[in-house]
């Protein structure tokens, strides 16, 4: 399973970047304005950065909700470098510019899916990622996993080449949950990728080979 961090946040990048496990990033208007990035050449230089510290797959989504401008403006952003996946909305003017970017070979993940009929639109149209939103799912009292294993079920039946890249993730037993059913990617917080790493025994297990060490002088 892939790791994608979730985030415009340069250092967290960095930082997930060290851990050597790092695969691709996801952002969204939202994350960019939380880092303060706004202004079209801002943002095209933001990104630009981002695939100088990793060598991975690096959705960027678009803000126009037309085909027409859904193409310029993916257009522009697929030149920034050959790691860029445009990323479209699960909309109907979204299908076509999956279709069109599929047939230029520029690569998509297709975002905002919340049902396994818009995952298979999005497959058929060449998104090369489908994007389920699991904790938003949740938040509406929907279990977000069975979504992922449907698709999961769907993708498998007809070899679809399209990967389930699992977004929202809000918990590292999100994270366990899909590596459980087989979604290709989690894109998360760091947070919920550092808190992989916690578990209570090995602390006491650590603690206590530190302590037996410092007896053996």
């Amino acid at each position: 399973m892939k790791f994608f961090i979730d985030t415009a946040n340069l250092e967290q990048i960095k930082e997930a970047q060290d851990l050597g496990i790092l695969d691709g990033v996801t952002t969204n208007p939202s994350l960019m304005a939380k880092e303060g990035i706004s202004g079209k050449d801002a943002i095209l230089n933001h990104y630009k950065t981002i695939c100088e510290i990793v060598d991975g797959d690096i959705s960027a989504e678009v803000l126009s909700t037309t085909y027409e401008e859904m193409i310029k403006e993916g257009d522009e952003l697929a030149a920034i470098h050959p790691n860029i996946v445009v990323k479209i909305p699960m909309i109907k003017d979204g299908i076509k510019a999956l279709k069109y970017f599929s047939n230029k070979g520029i690569k998509t993940n297709c975002t905002l899916i919340f049902s396994a009929g818009q995952a298979l639109l999005a497959a058929k149209a060449g998104a090369n990622y489908v994007s389920p939103f699991l904790g938003r799912l949740d938040d509406i009292s929907v279990d977000g996993m069975n979504l992922i294993e449907e698709i999961r079920i769907i993708f498998d039946n007809y070899m679809f080449d399209t990967e389930i890249l699992a977004a929202s993730i809000r918990s590292p037993m999100h994270i366990i949950n899909c590596a459980k059913i087989g979604a290709d990617v989690i894109t998360s917080p760091l947070d919920s990728i550092l808190n992989l790493l916690n578990h209570p025994l090995t602390d006491k297990g650590l603690a206590q080979f530190v302590a037996d060490a410092k007896k053996m002088g």
